[in-house]
């Protein structure tokens, strides 16, 4: 059966699980309290850009210089 850990915490269950699995009371209460916790279930959070050569910056003449993407090869 779940615990009543008082008003402050929103949903008793998934606080008491988190406690078992060694969280921290603050972080628990944290997440627990969160109206988007339980959807998230370890999603990246952020744009979902990734991040590769053409995205890291630099102008196009940089780019050439270092070999990569963004511009001719120099042979």
């Amino acid at each position: 059966m779940v615990e009543d850990h008082g008003p402050s915490i929103k949903d008793d269950k998934q606080y008491e699980g988190l406690r078992k699995k060694g969280m921290s009371k603050q972080r628990a209460a944290r997440i627990a309290n969160d109206p988007g916790s339980s959807s998230k279930g370890g999603k990246a959070s952020g744009s979902g850009k990734k991040n590769t050569d053409s995205s890291q910056g630099g102008t196009k003449a940089q780019k050439v210089a270092a070999g990569r993407k963004g511009g001719k090869k120099s042979y």
